[in-house]
């Protein structure tokens, strides 16, 4: 899930946002963080959005694209890269969209709109040991931003993500802010994951408190990154996230903690938790293993063992983050300590959320076994709070 799983993935679920789209509305392009403050709650029901209730089936590359009748959606890619000279990379470039009605509709202004989009550009150059944030705001108007599904593109201006077959198996992202820059190609490895059942994933109690959340869990990639005066040919793994919805995060929800890990076995494991402000995880907490040949699994949370083994503060938000954990699944043989590979790899974007590149150790030997991608919200105050 990703908030991821919005605003940050799954931020987007839980947080009434009516002030900072009203934000979004009066400016065209890049904006600041906005100052108004939002508080953490359900949002208002919206019956005239379509609600993820029941498995569905799904299409490509059209579900890939947009799906305007529900309220809330995102296209995340995460990767780890290498360098020719050995260096290491995290990116991340994510699209958010929320609907202010359900579906189209014709509009007197060609500047008026009924889509907001949102997008989120980060690297992680663990060698220059520096992380580096950009965020953007822009209606989906005047091809300013916009999703579309055959063929598959995702754009905010001039960040792009482009399919480059007819499936959209192959796409090319791209994205540069001031001193920061990528520019890869994606391949995927596996056919589509459908997480949950069938693709509909649950947050919560009630009827349509779910998503239906697919991955795309290995794409090999290469290309480029820049980040300062530092330019490097890069190659290694991606993951690609897309989940649509029209729900909140139960009431008692304050964050969530989000997993997509790559192994050098060929297989990949996703697991997400929804943290409660009594400190209890929400029994819709689950996962996925995909094994080399794709097949999938799924993992309830009893199926799984999470232990967290290290927390950073951030100087910049106060937020203390675990940054450091041994999750097991045990049926799968699998034992493994997460480890960032940069502690501080918050998002000080408007929500700030720590979301980072990880190497994965076997926990018996300490071996690296992989790598992957943490995501974690509600931790700092502004998330528990106002913002």
């Amino acid at each position: 899930m990703k908030p991821r799983r919005a605003v940050l993935v799954f931020v987007l679920l839980g947080i009434g946002v009516s002030l900072v789209l009203i934000a979004f509305l009066q400016r065209p392009s890049e904006i600041e963080a906005p100052s108004p403050s939002l508080i953490l709650a359900a949002s208002q029901e919206t019956p005239e959005f379509a609600r993820a209730l029941q498995p569905r089936s799904f299409s490509f590359p059209t579900d890939h694209g947009p799906h305007l009748e529900y309220q809330t959606e995102w296209w995340y890619y995460t990767g780890n890269l290498d360098a020719e000279n050995g260096d290491h990379y995290g990116y991340q470039l994510t699209f958010f969209r929320r609907g202010l009605t359900p579906g189209e509709e014709a509009r007197e202004s060609d500047l008026a709109t009924t889509q907001i989009y949102f997008a989120h550009f980060a690297i992680t150059d663990v060698g220059a040991r520096r992380h580096a944030v950009a965020e953007r705001f822009s209606r989906g108007t005047l091809e300013l931003a916009g999703a579309s599904g055959d063929p598959f593109s995702v754009w905010l201006e001039a960040w792009r993500v482009e399919a480059l077959d007819a499936q959209g198996d192959v796409v090319r992202l791209r994205a540069s802010q001031d001193d920061m820059q990528l520019d890869l190609t994606l391949r995927s490895l596996k056919p589509i994951t459908l997480h949950g059942d069938h693709g509909l994933s649950l947050k919560g109690e009630g009827a349509g408190n779910a998503s239906y959340y697919l991955s795309d869990t290995r794409m090999e990639t290469k290309g480029s990154i820049v980040l300062g005066d530092r330019r490097a040919t890069v190659t290694g793994l991606s993951w690609f996230d897309h989940e649509w919805s029209t729900n909140a995060l139960p009431a008692q929800a304050v964050g969530w903690d989000w997993f997509s890990l790559q192994l050098a076995d060929g297989r990949d494991v996703m697991f997400f938790q929804i943290r409660n402000a009594d400190g209890s995880i929400d029994p819709s907490a689950r996962g996925t293993l995909v094994e080399e040949d794709g097949t999938v699994r799924s993992l309830s949370a009893a199926d799984i063992t999470l232990q967290r083994l290290n927390t950073w503060r951030s100087p910049e938000t106060g937020g203390s983050y675990p940054t450091r954990w041994r999750l097991a699944v045990p049926s799968a043989g699998v034992d493994m300590t997460l480890e960032p590979w940069l502690e501080d790899q918050e998002m000080r974007v408007s929500f700030p959320y720590w979301e980072g590149a990880v190497r994965i150790l076997d926990t018996a030997t300490e071996r690296m076994i992989g790598q992957g991608y943490v995501e974690l919200t509600g931790y700092a105050e502004s998330m528990q709070g106002t913002f």
